[in-house]
């Protein structure tokens, strides 16, 4: 597909509305999910795809998708803007998810897991995510209890658990952890 696909923000979501160019955006990376189908299957699905806004953002700085809200086109630095104000972390969270994508993962809400990404290197369905990211702004003082909370939960899910903290001058750093029983 060359031209623009339109998505449009409702709430705290972009949804594009058209299932045909829905899937070809999901086929491009897992992006999104089809409206109601908690764990798609395939990428063959006839709904419209609801996308977070980290991905809704990426997408549109990338040319791929021109995000509508009540039939106003938002530029790149608009759109931001509104993430924003909806929730905290932002920019650290897209700064994270933009160098993980561009590294060619595949990353997805870390939710149910207690953190805010599952990255996988191939695709959910097509392998089980390596990693649980948790971003923590540079200043964050983390507690020896969360290291720990955090460890054994990844650990128990067989995933190592990841720490990104994005520095003043917009590198990211990752800390892995890796939890051995002696």
């Amino acid at each position: 597909m060359e031209a623009l696909i339109p998505a449009y923000l409702v709430n705290k979501q972009v949804i594009i509305w058209n299932s045909d160019q829905g899937r070809y955006i999901y086929q491009q990376g897992y992006f999104g999910k089809p409206v109601g189908i908690r764990k798609p299957k395939s990428a063959f699905f006839d709904r419209p795809l609801e996308l977070t806004l980290l991905e809704a953002a990426f997408l549109q700085e990338t040319g791929m998708i021109i995000i509508y809200e009540q039939n106003h086109i938002l530029d790149v630095q608009t759109f931001q803007e509104k993430c924003k104000k909806r929730f905290t972390k932002f920019e650290d969270l897209f700064s994270v998810y933009k160098d993980l994508r561009n590294k060619r993962y595949i990353v997805r809400p870390g939710l149910k897991f207690g953190t805010d990404f599952a990255v996988y290197r191939r695709g959910p369905g097509i392998d089980h995510s390596p990693f649980l990211v948790s971003i923590f702004p540079r200043e964050t003082r983390i507690e020896p209890i969360d290291l720990v909370r955090a460890g054994r939960l990844a650990t128990s899910v067989r995933k190592r658990y990841v720490i990104a903290t994005v520095l003043s001058d917009q590198q990211i750093r990752y800390y892995v952890f890796q939890w051995n029983r002696p």
